[in-house]
């Protein structure tokens, strides 16, 4: 199907052109079930950019449940404001992305894509004042990175009010001022010394930082409050973090001169009560300072984990680091959640690195002893069901 398709999606966010643009899909909807159609129907999503564990969720939720209710009462007007019987068309409303990490325009526009597959839906009509990371202008690249799945996608030919922002605002002040800081801090403590020469070229690369970037460093407003409290808690972190690097390398330490080097390397794939930029890239690389544990990938699942020992998993699935994170940026309230183990928020991933290791024993095993007959009355054994036969079993699955 193409364009006049009866089967459309729209992502749904507040925007002040979201009323015209679900009359537009639903009166697009209902021209396809007059030509005959056979399933006229939309289903508006809302991308979230929260998550589930979060203690502040719930009046994300609820704002969320009250936009989706307003489009629903739109929609419904639209196709009762008819003198005949309305065509049928059937009205859909999801929250999508709750369990995920959403960053990028092609995090949301798989999201979208998985979701129009799971009901075959192949049209997407994007409102234009659509913006699916928050408060960051990136329709354009979500609607690039939605054409590349296959999709029919349109923006709604609504007329929207002309953006006149001021060049100069309170916020804009407040970011350029804390980058400003920020940029001349670091240059004069990688300078190392406070020469004339260095105060001023420090000065003019951080004013040039400040007016090409505080918008792309700073996502929100900075508030002198929540900034002093997470820096004071940061001071809490460090010294926290550091206990935990000096104990992992000492366990490590341990492994390396142990005779049989007991070690019991894994990927598992964590995803974390941590969600944003900051936050996810602070939790990311205290776990790879750690010892026995390394981030290899921050993806949309969240995030995929090499251990190295079972004591580095069991200390991942305890969650204490997690909590430590958390404590920065959401406070003590935040701390206060379930352990990814009672989460079962940590999984295996699932590789061809076990399969190659089984393949390459049993190829060993039939190199060094061409006596050994593979085949068995009962049919071939492979290495893997030998192991499985002569040790307990391991836990697999979620931990």
């Amino acid at each position: 199907m193409g364009a006049d398709s009866a089967r459309i999606l729209v992502p749904v966010g507040e925007s002040s052109t979201l009323r015209n643009t679900v009359a537009y899909a639903v009166r697009e909807a209902k021209a396809a079930a007059e030509e005959g159609a056979e399933s006229a129907t939309v289903h508006f999503v809302y991308p979230a950019r929260w998550r589930s564990v979060d203690g502040g969720s719930a009046d994300d939720a609820e704002a969320t449940e009250n936009l989706l209710e307003r489009v629903t009462v739109w929609a419904r007007e639209d196709l009762d404001d008819e003198t005949d019987a309305p065509p049928s068309v059937d009205i859909e409303t999801a929250v999508v992305g709750i369990d995920r990490y959403l960053f990028s325009p092609g995090d949301y526009a798989d999201m979208v894509a998985a979701y129009a597959a799971d009901y075959d839906l192949d049209r997407v009509i994007v409102d234009p004042e659509f913006r699916p990371g928050g408060s960051a202008p990136m329709l354009r690249p979500f609607e690039v990175e939605l054409s590349r799945t296959g999709l029919s996608v349109e923006e709604a030919p609504v007329e929207r009010q002309t953006a006149r922002t001021r060049l100069v605002s309170r916020t804009t002040i407040s970011k350029g001022v804390l980058t400003f800081g920020l940029s001349y801090a670091f240059y004069l403590t990688v300078a190392g010394s406070v020469s004339p020469f260095n105060l001023a070229t420090g000065a003019l690369t951080a004013i040039l930082a400040a007016a090409l970037f505080s918008n792309v460093t700073l996502v929100t407003s900075p508030s002198l409050r929540r900034s002093t409290l997470r820096t004071l808690r940061m001071g809490l972190f460090v010294p926290y973090l550091v206990w935990e690097i000096i104990k992992a390398n000492l366990s490590i330490a341990y492994i390396i001169l142990h005779p049989d080097l007991p070690i019991d390397p894994e990927m598992q794939r964590f995803r974390a009560a941590v969600w944003g930029g900051l936050p996810v890239t602070t939790l990311a690389n205290s776990i790879t300072l750690t010892p026995g544990t390394l981030t290899v990938d921050v993806g949309p699942e969240g995030l995929e984990i090499h251990t190295l020992t079972g004591d580095a998993r069991d200390g991942l699935a305890g969650g204490s680091l997690e909590r430590a994170v958390r404590f920065v940026f959401y406070g003590r309230g935040g701390a206060r959640i379930p352990t990814p183990t009672e989460r079962e928020s940590i999984s295996v991933v699932a590789g061809a690195g076990a399969d190659e290791t089984a393949d390459s024993a049993e190829s060993v095993v039939a190199e060094s002893d061409p006596e050994v007959d593979s085949t068995t009355e009962a049919g071939p054994v492979t290495a893997s069901e030998s192991t499985r036969e002569s040790e307990p079993p391991s836990e697999g699955g979620d931990a």
